[in-house]
């Protein structure tokens, strides 16, 4: 199964996270098919790098998210659409 999930990065106490689309049994910061964007959850939720594109192919292929990625994605396409209305 593929799943679309958080791989982090960054230093200790400093986390930094990727979004990627991998098998579900790989590890977490193990090998991934394809990057998505980042998220850094001590930053807005408007600075989150996302391929919305890329993201509605893997969903459309079967991809899963996983609960934290719907949260970001969720807040992120919100907060994008009210920066374009306002």
């Amino acid at each position: 199964m593929v799943k679309v999930r958080l791989a982090r990065a960054g230093a200790k106490k400093r986390p930094y996270y990727h979004i990627v689309v991998t098998d579900k049994e790989n590890p977490r910061d193990g090998s991934f098919l394809e990057q998505l964007g980042t998220y850094d959850p001590k930053l807005p939720v408007t600075d989150v790098r996302l391929d919305t594109l890329r993201l509605e192919y893997w969903k459309g292929q079967g991809a899963q998210l996983s609960e934290r990625v719907a949260k970001v994605v969720k807040a992120y396409t919100k907060a994008t659409a009210a920066g374009a209305a306002g």
